[in-house]
Parts: structure tokens; sequence; C-alpha cells
């Protein structure tokens, strides 16, 4: 069975896509600038929702647009709205740290404990997805990368294998020395140019079980 993840901006399109076969949400707000951090009301209104629907929810935690590059002020922010996301019931949490184009270690690894411990003031264990931050990284670097995250315990990689923009198919190569790369320590979800129509040929293509897009299922 193939899990589709559907990319939502809002609450709007969540209940159509979860009838049309989405099994998981990533709930994100401003999609035009790639995705940042949704309010309070539309992560608690997307929880009640996915608990009627057995739908789990991944929420993007970036607290603007642009670089992925973070100042201390945004990093508090993001461990701020990580530890609200948490108490108000997701399933996961979506972010990416990079720091002079590398990966961002010190702050991802501190994201990921946050994620994963049962700490008081965030309470619970939640899964991460290391988004398409990744695809900034110099590909002299991405394998690499792969191993790092797989050993800190992030759950997924959320990727397009190549520039923004560039056709899914241009990418398959790439995407599929991820794969090997990750050998199941960590899934590679491919996302970028995935839709309702290329989805089961995609994920055939990589021999992947999850798919992401904002029109991996149909909606009316």
């Amino acid at each position: 069975m193939l899990t589709r993840e559907f990319c939502a901006e809002n609450m709007e399109l969540v209940p159509a896509a979860v009838a049309a076969g989405a099994a998981r949400i990533e709930l994100c707000d401003n999609l035009a600038v790639g995705g940042t951090t949704p309010s309070y009301g539309v992560i608690r209104a997307a929880v009640a929702h996915a608990r009627k629907t057995a739908t789990d929810v991944m929420c993007m935690v970036r607290p603007r647009g642009g670089s992925f590059e973070h100042t201390p002020a945004e990093a508090a922010m993001m461990r701020d709205d990580l530890a609200l996301a948490k108490r108000l019931g997701v399933t996961g949490v979506v972010f990416g740290c990079l720091r002079d184009g590398r990966l961002d270690r010190e702050l991802t690894a501190e994201l990921v404990r946050l994620a994963h411990e049962d700490a008081p003031e965030a309470p619970g264990r939640v899964a991460v997805t290391f988004h398409m931050a990744f695809d900034a990284l110099a590909p002299k670097d991405q394998l690499e990368a792969i191993d790092w995250l797989a050993d800190q315990g992030v759950e997924r990689i959320l990727t397009h294998g190549g520039p923004a923009g560039t056709p899914i198919a241009d990418n398959l190569g790439r995407l599929r020395a991820f794969v090997s790369r990750a050998a199941g320590r960590l899934i590679i979800l491919p996302g970028g140019g995935i839709t309702w129509e290329n989805a089961e040929a995609v994920a055939a293509a990589l021999g992947v079980s999850e798919v992401h897009g904002t029109k991996i299922v149909q909606v009316a």
C-alpha cells in the first residue's frame, strides 16, 4: 500500500484530501515560500480531524521563508513551535537546518532530541522529517548527511533529488542513490512534481512506499 502524504497549506483541503486517500498530512502555511509553521488553531483543527480519520499529521517547524540558516532567535522560535506542536498532538514535525551551506548539526540534533524525548514542556515522542533543505546541500555532502541524520534517529528525509523545478523523472537516478544509501535506516520521501497521476510509477521506479506532494491525491 502506497502512503500518500498530502502537503496542505492550512485546513481548507485537508478533509477532501483525507477522503481522497491521503494517509498523512504535512501541515504548513505559506507554500509560496516553501512552507512555514502553521498557527495554533490550524494545528489543533488538523489534529482533531486526523483523530477522527486515523490520519497522521506532520507539522512544519520553520519560522520564515528564504534560507534554511537560522539565527539564535529563530532557533528559539523553532524550539517553542516544536514543543507546542507536540502538546497539540501531532504525529511528527518537519524541519531542516543548515549552517554555511552544510548541515547545522548542533541545531538539528537539539530539535531531534526535543521531538523524540518525553519532556514536561514537550510531552511524548514524535517523528522527524528533515525537509527539502536537504536539496540545498552540495551533492558531495548529501550521502554523508543521510548517514548522520540516520544516526540521529531522523525518520525521513523529504527530497526532490535535484534543484527545485526540475522534472522528477530527471532525478530518479539520484533518488535511487539516496534510497540505497539510506538502506532502510530512514525513509527517503520523494516529493516535488509527484501527483496522483504519476505517484505509483515514481514509487515503483524508486522502490519506495511513501510519496509527497500538493497534488498527491485527486482533490475535486
